[in-house]
């Protein structure tokens, strides 16, 4: 819930979001607040299995189709969910997503994550290595050298979770296999956000160009890391805006009654749609300085 509580609540996606949408949080097995820790004997879960889990929510609920949105670990796997389940996603809006097996020094990396987080739990050192990834460095050393409040109740968000569950999931992510063939046979549209100091940075502008111009947007967020929920989420409402218009969504002010024009809030409008050059890289260039859009790159 962390890494999405900024955007959600910062007052202008109040209206944009929690007025027009109904939110399903889905965390990862055992990682919720006051989770039991997982069974030694339960098997471990892959990365397609976590997929296939968001499929059974949507059953859960009765969702027939609905959009997706994810941040790094989670964007990689709703990205692999919405390639599994092609007629349940409307549309996906991805944050620092990743889509090919792990490199060499990641999958090290995550070694020694494991190795800290098996013998000697959410120590310091990795909660450490952990904002690192998250957040950038002038945000992690805040304006005067003190924290902000946000770095924090991270902190104490991580000491709140069974770290043996962690391990469970960051396995299934340090085994992930590449889906790089799969993304330009994505059916839905697709918004990326990024933030230049994360280290996904690089992967999230390939994961870009493997989807094609006209399925896929990049935005990245300039002084920002991995999160960008947390850090800058007033650089998403825009675009998120402007993507859901072009799925055909309007937002109407929330104190707006739906019956005074026969629509609802959240209902496709054919009138709303903008045109695709409205997300072209000089348009929201301009309406987003300092945030730079990628539309097509060369690799």
């Amino acid at each position: 819930m962390s890494c999405f509580q900024g955007l959600l609540y910062c007052p202008d996606a109040a209206s944009l979001l929690l007025h027009n949408f109904c939110i399903y949080h889905i965390d990862a097995p055992g990682h919720e607040l006051g989770a039991d820790v997982i069974s030694s004997d339960a098997p471990l879960l892959s990365v397609d299995d976590l997929a296939d889990q968001v499929a059974e929510v949507l059953d859960y609920f009765g969702l027939k189709q609905v959009l997706c949105l994810g941040v790094t670990a989670g964007a990689y796997i709703l990205t692999l969910f919405a390639m599994k389940y092609k007629e349940r996603v409307l549309g996906l809006i991805l944050v620092s997503p990743i889509c090919r097996a792990p490199s060499w020094p990641e999958w090290v990396y995550n070694k020694i994550l494991l190795n800290l987080l098996y013998f000697y739990g959410m120590c310091g050192v990795l909660k450490e290595c952990l904002l690192q990834r998250y957040f950038s460095k002038e945000f992690r050393c805040g304006m005067h050298g003190s924290e902000s409040d946000i770095i924090q109740a991270c902190r104490r968000l991580l000491d709140e979770r069974q770290s043996l569950n962690v391990v469970r999931f960051l396995q299934a992510v340090n085994e992930r296999h590449d889906i790089t063939e799969g993304l330009n046979k994505l059916q839905c549209k697709t918004l990326m956000f990024v933030g230049e100091s994360s280290p996904f940075h690089a992967e999230s502008a390939y994961m870009s160009t493997k989807m094609g111009r006209k399925k896929c947007a990049l935005v990245e967020v300039q002084a920002c890391g991995s999160l960008v929920t947390e850090e800058d989420p007033y650089a998403m409402l825009i675009p998120i805006e402007f993507f859901l218009m072009g799925l055909g969504y309007c937002r109407q002010p929330y104190f707006a009654s739906s019956s005074s024009n026969g629509t609802n809030p959240a209902s496709p409008a054919s009138y709303s749609c903008i045109t695709p050059e409205l997300l072209s890289p000089e348009s929201l260039g301009i309406k987003l300085k300092p945030i730079k859009t990628r539309m097509d790159i060369e690799i």
